[in-house]
């Protein structure tokens, strides 16, 4: 097993104060989704929304000040931002990571954006174990990001009743080299590219850029672009590919599946969620399913690892894996030794 001991150091959330219940969400969708069936199917009591302050920049700046605190880390020994937050943001083309940097003191530090959608901490993980381990410059990084791509849906469209859940907060990581505890282990990620377009928001790029005409539809334009494929291609691979990553991920842990004892997954239908449980024989307390908080993307793994310490859900030696899906398409899995 590669152990090169590139470990966590604690996490940190912003959460908005708002609220969307199911019955909002029901009564949103005029009624085509009863508030029972938004809870049991979609698996939504309630999720967070945004408030007019806070914009993904801004929350990911909170949520890296709490990590800060969380970990007591002074931010001038912060080598590196990896900033996992989503293209949504206050002003278009700026850079979150930088900006980040400078609000939080990580004056030396320096700042890079990445983004794979809902899979970009998982994939954000394995970027920077893989760089701390070559770069012996790179001794505390953080990883950190926001994410409110909510404003985008229109309820009353049932192509995209999946993305219902879709919710908004922040969340932020810290890694330590030579950090003998919760070691980041073995990631395996897929893409597939045939869905790179069946899903997105249509207007306000140079193809359908923003007009007089199409403002009032352009900003609840995150639409399925092309349902039929989008759909017939997830049920052909996306859960074999799924449990290949999550394989793959323990083969390069030195372990397998059957030692998995905590799973940090994205918010998903709850049908899904149990069957993926049963799938790798955890009952709900070896997850927690964030029917209160809903799918704010990229965020969640960090948010599942932050409510597993605060409910005393991991204890030394677990062995937690992150599993994540974003549209394009991505799958990823990683492994994680806590304690």
């Amino acid at each position: 097993m590669n152990n090169n001991n590139i470990g966590i150091l604690g996490t940190g959330i912003y959460l908005p104060q708002k609220r969307m219940t199911a019955a909002e969400i029901s009564a949103a969708t005029k009624g085509v989704w009863s508030e029972s069936a938004v809870i049991a199917k979609l698996g939504i009591v309630e999720k967070t929304i945004p408030d007019k302050e806070d914009g993904t920049q801004e929350m990911a700046v909170k949520a890296a000040m709490d990590a800060l605190n969380n970990c007591a880390v002074d931010p001038l020994d912060i080598d590196l931002i990896l900033c996992v937050g989503e293209e949504w943001k206050e002003y278009p083309l700026t850079t979150s990571g930088i900006y980040i940097q400078h609000k939080i003191g990580a004056h030396n530090a320096w700042a890079i954006d990445i983004q794979q959608r809902c899979c970009t901490t998982v994939a954000a993980l394995k970027i920077a174990k893989d760089m701390m381990t070559i770069d012996s410059e790179l001794k505390t990084v953080m990883i950190v990001g926001g994410y409110r791509n909510s404003d985008f849906i229109d309820y009353e469209d049932s192509a995209v009743s999946f993305m219902f859940n879709l919710s908004a907060g922040a969340g932020a990581i810290i890694l330590k080299r030579d950090y003998p505890k919760n070691l980041v282990l073995g990631t395996h990620i897929i893409t597939d590219g045939s869905m790179a377009r069946d899903a997105g928001v249509k207007y306000g790029g140079t193809e359908y850029p923003i007009t007089a005409e199409n403002c009032n539809i352009a900003y609840k334009s995150l639409k399925v672009f092309d349902e039929a494929h989008m759909k017939n291609r997830l049920n052909e691979v996306s859960m074999p590919n799924w449990f290949y990553c999550i394989d793959k991920a323990f083969e390069k842990s030195g372990m397998n599946r059957s030692h998995l004892s905590f799973l940090c997954c994205l918010h998903f239908k709850r049908s899904m969620y149990e069957f993926m449980l049963k799938e790798l024989n955890l009952n709900s307390q070896q997850s927690v399913y964030l029917q209160n908080y809903g799918h704010m993307g990229q965020i969640d793994q960090i948010l599942l690892l932050h409510l597993a310490q605060q409910q005393g859900k991991l204890k030394d030696g677990d062995v937690i894996s992150m599993i994540a899906a974003g549209i394009g398409y991505a799958w990823g899995a990683n492994v994680i030794r806590w304690g």
